[in-house]
């Protein structure tokens, strides 16, 4: 979809916002998100920081590929992710804001 087209839409459909939102519920995948904050990494390099198998990092980096959550491009036979600078980035900042502002922690609580 082009640039003019995505302009064009006033909202997403319900649909579109429960599979962005479901990739970042997902513990597995904000800690990837969190760790490609930080610098652009190679699948290993992720399983390693969040000790998990290499297999779940890649079944969770195509889900978040497939929304634009990251970006991948080829640097030799790696495979090299980075995180949509141009719109999570600055919703990860907006996060942030919010909580310490809003939240004092208290929302990121369970209630019992």
């Amino acid at each position: 979809m082009n640039k003019k087209a995505c302009e064009a839409i006033p909202y997403m459909n319900h649909h579109s916002y429960n599979i962005f939102f479901t990739n970042l519920a997902n513990p597995l995948k904000i800690g990837i998100i969190l760790a490609l904050r930080k610098k652009e990494r190679n699948v290993g390099d992720i399983a390693k920081e969040l000790s998990v198998e290499q297999s779940k990092i890649s079944h969770a980096l195509k889900s978040l590929k497939n929304c634009k959550i990251v970006n991948v491009k080829n640097r030799g036979k790696e495979r090299i992710y980075s995180l949509n600078k141009k719109t999570i980035l600055p919703m990860l900042e907006l996060i942030d804001k919010h909580a310490i502002c809003y939240c004092k922690n208290k929302c990121c609580v369970k209630e019992k």
